[in-house]
């Protein structure tokens, strides 16, 4: 497969195994229930992506503008196939995210991650410096107190932006 078979495109109900499937094959995601990513697939198709190369499912970004907060994207997952990495496709899916019409009154993107999730905070750093925005990060579901001694502390990391995107692109 090849970077020119590449094709960026919000799911379809129909996605959701896909989609399971590869998050369950990306270690260390968190596992969703199937239900779970074909919710996402359905009803949040404007804020995820799905990467195809040759047919296959090979990325995925899961996000939503939570109700509250319509000035925030929060991305939940970021997940890339053994057989896509490298070659800067959870870049681009936040690239093609964000620049959607969806994300148009977004100032704030905010993900969470644990400490020891190198790649993760290489992505967003990057994004962040991409877009001149501040990135801030402090811990928001702890070890103890969320997870019960059972899952790392996840950080909240905040990418905020100086316009919103739509005037920024």
């Amino acid at each position: 497969m090849t970077v020119s078979t590449l094709r960026l495109r919000p799911p379809h109900a129909s996605d959701g195994h896909a989609v399971w499937s590869l998050v369950r094959d990306c270690k260390p995601l968190d596992e969703n229930s199937m239900y779970c990513n074909l919710l996402q697939c359905d009803h949040f198709a404007e804020t995820c992506v799905l990467a195809e190369m040759g047919g296959d499912v090979v990325g995925w970004v899961s996000g939503y503008i939570p109700p509250t907060r319509p000035d925030t994207l929060f991305v939940w997952q970021v997940a890339v196939s053994a057989k896509a990495r490298g070659m800067g496709l959870g870049r681009r899916m936040l690239g093609e995210l964000l620049a959607r019409g969806a994300c148009a009154d977004v100032t704030r993107l905010q993900t969470t991650i644990t400490p020891d999730n190198a790649p993760s905070w290489g992505l967003f750093r990057g994004l962040a410096r991409r877009l001149g925005a501040t990135l801030s990060d402090a811990p928001h579901f702890t070890r103890n107190r969320h997870f019960d001694g059972a899952h790392a502390t996840e950080h909240m990391v905040t990418i905020t932006l100086t316009q919103p995107l739509a005037k920024a692109a």
